[in-house]
């Protein structure tokens, strides 16, 4: 049940948008002011998570190491598993970012009978993983040329290289295919392993259908029903979203306004969900901290202000008490005057 739910919410939302749009005036809505409502929570969303996660304190020195520190000068230090200065953190945020390595030092374990526990490498996850996030972007920056005018070289030389293997007519798109197989891979490991199945919730398959969904529905317009998409219609719309000039001068394909649609949930959903690790990973403690903690001082942020109470203020706070159990002190009590 923990993947129906998301499923059957995903095609109630392709229903919802693929009926309403056949009502006149609906255009409009789906067209111009959810995708500038979608925007707004995004952007807004975005930024509060990030400001909200930036302004928490970090108590302690918590990066997480898996190498040898820095030590003696003939010990030889893991600069990316125990970075201790700024370049060093730089290095092993890049690697992390752009080429996921902790998935790529990603290990299974089994137990097999004996009983006897193994950890074997496992790289199919970082392989697919890697698929899906990059064939992601490569999609999002082709989409620029709806809303360039003109189409920055960048954006058609991408466009040319996704499109170089010339397969069919129209040209099938590289990244259309590793972005769908990377979404099922992702779908076929929560439900296939037992303890990522276990650990699953609805909001892990919801993004999964979700961007599932917005796929199908853009490879049907390319291979499909081409003959009822109008890109000249579609791209006035777009640049007329980004001018603030927006128009629907014609009919667009109710296709056209469910892949919208579905894009326009994905942009909503995505501050309050587990996809903003996209944002939090620049954040994350474990990997932004440089293990300096023999170095450098860490001043815990949650500690209250507590002032030095040195031995001499302590005495003389406590002197007849320490005198009475017997105890020496530095200073003796003062004599006291007579009656």
């Amino acid at each position: 049940m923990k993947y129906a739910f998301p499923l059957a919410a995903v095609i109630a939302l392709v229903l919802l948008a693929l009926i309403l749009v056949q009502i006149p005036g609906m255009q409009y809505l789906f067209g111009v002011a959810i995708p500038y409502l979608a925007m707004a929570l995004f952007l807004g969303g975005f930024c509060y998570r990030i400001i909200h996660w930036a302004k928490s304190p970090v108590p302690f020195k918590i990066p997480t190491t898996c190498g040898q520190g820095f030590s003696l000068p003939w010990i030889k230090q893991d600069k990316l598993e125990a970075p201790v200065n700024t370049a060093q953190v730089v290095a092993r945020m890049f690697l992390e970012i752009f080429l996921f390595r902790s998935l790529w030092r990603n290990t299974k374990a089994t137990v097999y009978d004996g009983p006897k526990l193994t950890y074997e490498s496992s790289k199919w996850l970082w392989l697919f993983g890697i698929l899906f996030h990059y064939s992601f972007l490569v999609i999002v920056i082709r989409h620029m040329r709806l809303f360039l005018d003109p189409v920055p070289w960048p954006v058609a030389f991408m466009e040319i290289g996704d499109s170089l293997l010339q397969i069919g007519a129209p040209t099938m798109y590289t990244t259309d295919v590793t972005l769908v197989l990377g979404l099922l891979f992702l779908f076929g490991r929560r439900l296939m392993n037992p303890q990522v199945r276990y650990i699953s919730l609805a909001n892990d398959y919801f993004p999964l259908f979700l961007i599932l969904g917005i796929a199908f529905t853009g490879i049907l317009m390319r291979f499909f029903v081409r003959t009822d998409v109008d890109i000249n219609a579609i791209k006035q719309l777009a640049v007329g979203l980004v001018t603030f000039h927006p128009v629907i001068v014609t009919k667009i394909s109710s296709l056209f306004y469910v892949h919208l649609f579905l894009v326009c949930v994905l942009l909503a959903y995505f501050p309050f969900s587990k996809l903003m690790h996209m944002g939090g990973v620049f954040l994350s403690p474990t990997r932004n901290l440089a293990n300096d903690s023999r170095m450098k001082r860490h001043i815990n942020p949650w500690n209250p202000e507590i002032r030095p109470h040195s031995y001499a203020g302590y005495e003389d706070e406590f002197r007849a008490d320490i005198i009475e159990q017997g105890i020496p002190v530095e200073k003796e009590l003062p004599p006291q005057a007579n009656d």
